[in-house]
């Protein structure tokens, strides 16, 4: 079978948190006293076991990426945003190698459109002990317009879009360059969030690595195409060139608040 399949289980699923849509249901996240089953924490930064292991075939964690229930990347300092990504892509790092996965996917859900179910900002590792690792993702899908580029690090403009539309990819040379691969993120995050054609609620990150070797996909994400859905055709936009321009001048020229990084 040239598919991924994975077995959900919907019985731990029903039992699941939701405060996305339910914006009044308490936050699993936010009172930490009662969080158990704890791996490593650099701060309030936090690793743990997924408490509602839903996918059957595999190991699920969850990185709480900080104190604040209402922040999200763009509003973090860069000294956090740093050792956010420093500290996820370490134990990233460290699943992989323990020998006991296949393949570990590291991903961040955030917004209604997304796929989430938890307003306070985490990002996601599920360890695979069987997996096809050449279904999950193609290289060319990490070929672009280059917006930026900088300590072997580049950020493009997807020319060849994993699901259509705009995808921000980061190809980094070296998986060692991490402040200028968290400095790109939020970049990207603040561009879908903050400054994209129209407003947008929701997003995606996944990290997917090839050896040694790391890519990185931030999608935006709204209603999708149903000619993707049901016929996999990946739509490419007319203004790609526009887009890669606006962000430019909003976050590479001298006058830029991002201009420093």
């Amino acid at each position: 079978m040239d598919i991924n399949l994975a077995h959900f289980n919907t019985e731990i699923g029903r039992q699941k948190p939701e405060n996305i849509i339910h914006s009044d249901a308490a936050c699993p996240f936010c009172d930490t006293d009662k969080l158990t089953d704890i791996i490593a924490a650099d701060g309030d930064i936090i690793l743990l076991k997924n408490k509602y292991n839903v996918i059957e075939e595999a190991d699920q964690f969850v990185l709480i990426e900080g104190h604040d229930c209402n922040a999200d990347m763009p509003s973090y300092t860069r000294d956090h945003m740093h050792r956010l990504i420093a500290f996820g892509m370490e134990h990233w790092a460290q699943m992989r190698a323990s020998g006991k996965y296949e393949t570990v996917l590291f991903f961040k859900n955030y917004g209604p459109y997304s796929g989430g179910t938890i307003r306070h900002p985490h990002m996601q590792l599920v360890g695979f002990p069987a997996f096809r690792q050449e279904l999950a993702f193609r290289r060319s899908e990490f070929e672009g317009l280059t917006v930026a580029e900088q300590d072997g690090v580049v950020l493009n403009l997807s020319t060849a879009p994993r699901v259509g539309f705009w995808e921000l990819n980061i190809v980094p040379a070296d998986a060692g360059a991490v402040g200028t691969i968290a400095d790109y993120i939020q970049i990207a995050v603040d561009f879908f969030m903050n400054a994209f054609r129209r407003p947008l609620t929701s997003y995606n990150i996944f990290f997917y690595n090839e050896g040694d070797e790391i890519f990185i996909k931030i999608m935006p994400r709204f209603a999708t195409s149903p000619v993707f859905i049901g016929y996999n055709i990946r739509l490419l936009p007319s203004n790609l060139a526009e887009m890669r321009d606006r962000m430019r001048a909003t976050y590479f020229e001298h006058d830029s608040k991002w201009s420093n990084l």
